[in-house]
């Protein structure tokens, strides 16, 4: 793929990687992902924004063959994916000065080993000039590592907001045509890395809220050149509250588990709760993430194993750990054969959620009358708790 044309002398750079299907040996791909880099030719200086995935260097390097020089290279974010092939620009350009934050130009020294004397730290706010047009730099971090910013494009109101509202999504197309499709995909990438840290973005995008953004050009993911609509997306993710959703992950080895949850599945909807189910053995973990950003309770169901919770069941519980979406409430369900610590040990796993945890509905052996009947209560539970949140 050819360099693109954004705006004039300002180009898309980087790659559409169609392939790949697992980011950092952890992240599901179902759709591969981009790495966007940017071209910036002032009428003075020229600045490459972000560069490419080390996997990939060849193409960006292809696309720069026209370019005379490169006198910057910005750099928001210290991650291989947008700084790997920063190391062969330089080769290239020797001249030219990675621009970052000053906590990145410790993580490139680390990750790259690059000169210290190529790497320029710049503060929250400082400008740099390109004779007609003026990058400004703002800090953002924690979106999603804690080194990240982003740049402003003063004079063409262009936001290169690296991670900050991405999408791992490949296409030709240079700008979002099929909106659904990209909403989807940013709130996955929400979902699976931005969630944890909700309170921090909150104040990023309240920082962003004076600049007058006519394009966010991400790093991943097609641009939007029409940014209200995922400018919104995210408010609503990070300020709204839950949503009136029962997010339920859950494995069964010999039916019990399944009895249950198809009981408890039936007894909230009949209350008026939505439920998402992942069988957490054919389960696509960042449809999981996604369903986490609006669920207002996360019930979990697992049988016991060796006197604990299945370890599918441990690992949705580490999950939900880590991402700490918002939801208010939690409880679990399941089945044991003779004994087990499987509440003990779900519970001691989820310090970073802050929710109330519902009476947990285990049974021995397949569930009698008593289990759904205590299922049942669980339901009127929730659904009370839901209602008395305003829950929608």
């Amino acid at each position: 793929m050819e360099k693109r044309q954004i705006k004039e002398r300002i180009f898309w750079m980087g790659a559409i990687d169609w392939d790949r299907r697992l980011f950092d040996s952890l992240v599901p791909l179902p759709d591969g992902t981009t790495y966007n880099a940017y071209l910036i030719e002032g009428s003075e200086k020229t600045a490459l924004l972000d560069a490419v995935d080390p996997a990939m260097a060849n193409i960006l390097m292809a696309q720069l063959h026209g370019t005379a020089k490169i006198d910057f290279i910005v750099c928001h974010h210290a991650e291989q994916d947008h700084s790997g092939a920063i190391p062969i620009v330089l080769e290239r350009f020797p001249q030219a000065k990675v621009i970052t934050t000053p906590r990145a130009k410790t993580l490139l020294l680390d990750h790259l080993h690059l000169a210290e004397s190529s790497i320029v730290p710049v503060a929250d706010g400082e400008t740099l000039s390109l004779g007609d047009k003026t990058l400004r730099f703002v800090y953002t971090p924690w979106v999603h590592w804690p080194e990240t910013m982003v740049t402003y494009l003063e004079e063409d109101r262009i936001l290169f907001s690296c991670d900050f509202f991405g999408a791992h999504i490949a296409s030709s197309d240079l700008y979002v045509t099929d909106q659904g499709r990209v909403y989807e995909a940013a709130k996955r990438y929400f979902g699976e890395i931005m969630m944890p840290f909700r309170k921090v973005i909150a104040k990023n995008l309240e920082k962003l809220a004076c600049y007058a953004v006519d394009v966010i050009a991400p790093s991943h993911g097609q641009i939007y050149d029409k940014p209200e609509w995922i400018l919104e997306a995210y408010r609503d993710w990070v300020l709204s509250p839950p949503d009136n959703l029962v997010v339920f992950p859950f494995v069964s080895m010999h039916g019990s588990t399944q009895a249950m949850v198809d009981h408890l599945t039936a007894a909230l909807v009949a209350r008026g709760i939505r439920v998402e189910l992942f069988n957490l053995t054919v389960t696509d973990i960042g449809k999981l993430a996604m369903a986490l950003v609006d669920a207002g309770t996360i019930i979990v169901g697992t049988p016991t194993v060796l006197t604990g919770p299945h370890p599918l069941a441990a690992y949705a519980a580490f999950l939900a750990n880590a991402l700490r979406p918002k939801a208010q409430y939690l409880s679990i369900v399941g089945s044991y054969g003779w004994g087990g610590k499987t509440v003990e040990t779900l519970a001691g796993m989820i310090p970073n959620l802050k929710v109330e945890v519902l009476e947990p509905v285990l049974c021995k052996g397949m569930p009698d009358q008593a289990a759904f009947t205590a299922l049942d209560r669980l339901a009127d539970a929730i659904a009370q708790k839901h209602r008395e949140s305003g829950f929608q």
